[in-house]
């Protein structure tokens, strides 16, 4: 039935359908249309990306709340149960759910796995990201841009850790350090724009949930504004920095080398050959035993949720002291007004209660990472960091109980300041990053100890730096991905070494007057994804590239002009439609190992073409420059 409207102007009183009430009116509709069609052309002009990364940090805010909240009540159900006595196709769509699904039976282990999520949701973000930049290309109908794929997926890292932390501007500068290179100063406001709509979703679902009354920061702290620390803890702040540093060093070299033991054991490399989930629920099995609260869980707070941890860290009152002349009982179950009673117990101290933390935890953690499933490593260490902190400023409390004098004034020492440092500078050295202590501070919504955590990250670092590749770096080496080694700032002498030196001189060209039957020769015999096209066989004038797949469907379809008998060549297959490239960059012989390296890594490349006045003389890849790099740092012997 149709919907009556109303009456038409002058009529007899006929009521009159919508159709026919908008019928007379072209001109309105026209404008209407063409309204629609500006709001179209402006939403989907090419280079506006507010709608995207907008768009992009809503989803992925939402998709981190909802987790959150999944995760919080899948562990009180189970609890009241029992008590009722993760490079083919890594962005694809389709391994979204899978992903998601994974994390959350990984985070709601709580402490028995001890995992965040930091590094999938990094994933999960860069793959809601390529699926909306292909919609958004479908859309306005413009051509792949591998450009602009790259900006996009910069801007989704920085989205990836700033909904799992609420920090944007670290979550921006965190993913620069830890994924770039080179970073391009034009993308830093996607990624501010895009982190900014994500963290600002996130803190708001909290307030909409009535879980909070205000945004506000994940980990509340209580710092003294006035006096946050006297002068002379600087210098501890610094030693607390180089123990981090020292103490990230052994555990990047021990969980590096135990990934390469797992990867080559017989054992173990045929269990995750074969039987990935037995592999898994086995390491589940052992963290689950040591970590069971009425055992010996009890000696390491493994009652507390990982995000519990940290707010209980960063508590600004001494245990040590408050425990001094007191030994409360270990209570039956977590009290909420007082958690940091599970750090302590009565037959440990809270100096053996953390000393063993620190200790069962280095090498659950390393165990933990050889687990097939998705999950993240920088939240872990983030909260050995505060323990360690937390651990030096408790004995400092103990051994200035009055604080210390400082111009005639004296102020308690606050062990949570040292656990933020803590947290910081060993985060920071395990990844090699300094954007972790703006990440601290955006946590806790404090900066007052602004100048020690940003010292202590400072010599972590520089111990770090000097003696272990990060823990992506090392993970990559340790699984054998394709890497480039750091060469910058490395006393090797880069620059005598040049292209001649360690080019590969054994290169496949494809001339424009090479007979068919020699084409189709070469391309059966090799299967490298393009060949260099050259001028002639003779003269060998690098002129191009052919893609091997669109000449072999070139080759498979005969055009119907040509004579039988006729000798063709591969000019002929050219100007049939078959597309070829240019070569826009080359090397040239003499160009250095330096000047190489760097335009592999600025440019993400992965083979360039050598010439010498015109001549194709060789190529370079990945593998090249990185047995050269590898003979710089580890010459041969002599024989």
């Amino acid at each position: 039935m149709e919907e009556l409207v109303g009456l038409r102007e002058g009529s007899s009183g006929k009521p009159v359908t919508l159709q026919e009430l908008w019928g007379p009116c072209p001109h309105l509709r026209r404008g209407i249309r063409r309204a629609l069609e500006w709001l179209k052309e402006r939403l989907f002009r090419v280079g506006e990306d507010w709608y995207f990364l907008m768009a992009l940090g809503v989803l992925m805010a939402l998709i981190s709340y909802a987790m959150n909240f999944a995760i919080g009540r899948v562990v009180r159900e189970l609890k009241t149960m029992l008590s009722g006595v993760v490079l083919e196709d890594y962005l694809d769509i389709k391994n979204f759910g899978a992903k998601v699904v994974g994390l959350s039976c990984t985070l709601a282990t709580g402490s028995t796995i001890f995992l965040g999520k930091v590094g999938p949701f990094v994933h999960l973000s860069v793959m809601i990201a390529t699926y909306l930049g292909r919609i958004r290309t479908k859309t306005i109908g413009e051509s792949e841009n591998k450009a602009k794929e790259i900006e996009m997926l910069a801007a989704a890292a920085a989205v990836g850790v700033a909904t799992v932390f609420a920090a944007p501007f670290s979550g921006v500068l965190f993913s620069i350090e830890v994924m770039s290179s080179h970073f391009s100063v034009w993308n830093y406001w996607r990624g501010f724009f895009a982190a900014t709509c994500g963290a600002f979703m996130f803190r708001l679902l909290a307030v909409f949930n009535s879980e909070q009354e205000t945004i506000t920061s994940i980990y509340k702290t209580s710092f003294r504004v006035d006096v946050p620390f006297d002068l002379p803890e600087i210098f501890f702040f610094v030693a607390l920095g180089a123990i981090c540093g020292v103490l990230s060093c052994a555990y990047l070299s021990c969980q590096r080398n135990f990934v390469r033991f797992i990867k080559t054991n017989r054992y173990t490399s045929k269990l995750l050959a074969t039987s990935k989930p037995l592999y898994a629920a086995l390491v589940a099995l052992v963290l689950a035993s040591v970590t069971y609260p009425p055992g010996v869980g009890r000696f390491m707070a493994s009652r507390l949720s990982m995000a519990k941890m940290g707010q209980t860290l960063f508590d600004n009152n001494s245990w040590a002291l408050m425990t001094r002349n007191s030994s409360p009982p270990w209570p039956a179950e977590p009290d909420p007004q007082n958690l940091w009673l599970e750090w302590y117990h009565p037959q440990f101290t809270i100096f053996g209660t953390l000393a063993f933390f620190l200790v069962m935890k280095f090498w659950m953690l390393i165990l933990a990472t050889t687990i097939p499933m998705p999950a993240g490593y920088f939240m872990p260490i983030f909260i050995i960091g505060a323990v360690i902190g937390r651990l030096l400023g408790e004995a400092l409390a103990v051994a200035f109980p009055e604080g210390i004098v400082a111009g005639g004034e004296v102020n308690p020492i606050m062990p949570g300041g040292y656990a933020l440092a803590g947290a910081a500078a060993f985060s920071g050295a395990v990844t090699h990053s300094i954007s972790t202590a703006l990440l601290a501070f955006e946590l806790t919504g404090q900066i007052v100890h602004a100048l020690p955590v940003l010292m202590a990250v400072l010599a972590a670092n520089a111990i770090s730096q000097n003696c272990q590749p990060s823990f992506y770096d090392g993970t990559i080496m340790a699984k054998k991905l394709p890497y480039l080694p750091w060469i910058r700032g490395r006393k090797i002498g880069s620059y005598p070494v040049t292209v001649e030196h360690f080019m590969n001189c054994t290169l496949t060209t494809l001339a424009k007057d090479m007979p068919l039957e020699e084409v189709v020769k070469v391309v059966t015999s090799t299967d490298v994804a393009q060949y260099p096209l050259v001028e002639t066989r003779e003269s060998q004038i690098l002129v191009g590239t052919v893609e091997r797949t669109r000449l072999m469907q070139a080759l498979q379809t005969e055009p119907a002009s040509w004579a039988l008998g006729q000798q063709r060549f591969l000019q002929d297959i050219l100007a049939g439609g078959c597309p070829t490239q240019p070569v826009t960059l080359q090397l040239s012989p003499e160009t250095s190992l330096y000047q190489t390296h760097s335009l592999f890594e600025l440019l993400t490349l992965q083979t360039l073409f050598v010439t010498s006045r015109g001549r194709a003389v060789g190529s370079v890849s990945w593998v090249e420059l990185k047995k050269a790099i590898s003979t710089l740092v580890n010459p041969p012997a002599p024989k």
